[in-house]
């Protein structure tokens, strides 16, 4: 009886003695925070690396340092100008003070993922739609900063935080479509424009040139009968040159 006593007793010990040994340290990696408890109040943060705790009296807490990605659901929304659309977008953010995280928030992933939903509809909300076509980097910079207050005080920080894809209707593509065509077609117009203006700027400059020196007209001429008969392989009735006619004139005159 003694013998079955002793063997109870020493199989108490083994199963109270081991649980408890394995409760006297833990270890963080170098990534990670312990936040402390003892006997349910705040203590000091633990680790990277192994540390020392009361058996059934301390209680740790871990929380992951590294960024956390996170895509956001599609959000459906309107814009200023009442455009209907449907945006989502990808989150970065990691936890700073792990003590603040634990506790000031429950779950704090969680938290933060609905902040960027709800900051994500608060700034499509202010903006009109060419902006969110046009302008996305200052969107997201808006967002950005939204966030920042909504998740600072929790002890997170958010890195970036960018908006993915952006659907509008169908009939809004294509009233953006005809705008864009007008657009190009207006730039062309000015384009062909321009360059009527010019070439008629030109020729006048020439015209000029050609009447204040005597013989380059006729000179011109003879330059454009050689490069027709270059081109082409037909007869060419050349008229007698523009001062022998006018020579001629003077002599009957006189």
């Amino acid at each position: 009886m003694m013998l079955t006593g002793g063997l109870a007793f020493l199989i108490f010990l083994i199963v109270f003695l081991v649980p408890t040994m394995l409760k006297t340290f833990g270890v963080n990696q170098e990534y990670e925070r312990g936040v402390l408890f003892r006997l349910g109040r705040l203590g000091e943060q633990k680790g990277p690396g192994w540390y020392w705790l009361i058996p059934w009296i301390d209680r740790v807490q871990k929380v992951d340092l590294r960024t956390v990605t996170r895509a956001l659901d599609t959000q459906e929304t309107v814009t200023r100008d009442g455009v209907p659309v449907r945006v989502n977008a990808v989150l970065w953010f990691r936890a700073q003070d792990a003590t603040r995280v634990i506790t000031t928030v429950d779950n704090w992933q969680g938290a933060v993922m609905q902040a960027a939903e709800t900051a994500m509809r608060d700034a499509i909300g202010q903006s009109d739609l060419d902006q969110l076509l046009k302008e996305r980097a200052v969107i997201n910079d808006r967002l950005q900063e939204m966030l920042a207050r909504a998740c600072g005080h929790w002890g997170v920080i958010v890195d970036s935080i960018e908006m993915k894809d952006l659907d509008i209707p169908e009939a809004m593509q294509r009233a953006i479509a005809r705008e864009a065509e007008a657009v190009r077609e207006k730039r062309a117009r000015i384009i062909k424009a321009e360059g009527e203006r010019e070439a008629a700027q030109t020729l006048a400059d020439a015209a000029k040139v050609v009447g204040s020196t005597p013989g380059a007209l006729e000179m011109r001429r003879l330059q454009a009968l050689t490069e027709i008969g270059v081109e082409h392989n037909s007869t060419i009735i050349a008229m007698m040159p523009v001062e022998l006619i006018e020579a001629a004139k003077k002599i009957a005159e006189k």
